[in-house]
């Protein structure tokens, strides 16, 4: 059983956010994280997610900051 972060953020000029959400993350313990920088109104271009959850094996916990990444 793994824990696999998630970052996400929806502009380029937000990489002090993207950098916290990281570093989250990795105190509570991810063995793996995946981020990406686009927009949260569409799911559809989130290629990170995507293979965040390809990555992840049954018994493997997905790991957030925010409810809303």
């Amino acid at each position: 059983m793994a824990l696999i972060g998630y970052a996400r953020v929806s502009t380029f000029g937000q990489d002090n956010g993207l950098e916290t959400q990281k570093q989250l993350l990795t105190e509570a313990g991810c063995n793996r994280i995946f981020f990406e920088k686009v927009t949260g109104t569409s799911t559809t271009n989130r290629t990170e997610l995507k293979q965040a959850i390809e990555f992840m094996q049954a018994g493997d916990t997905l790991v957030v900051t925010k409810i809303d990444r």
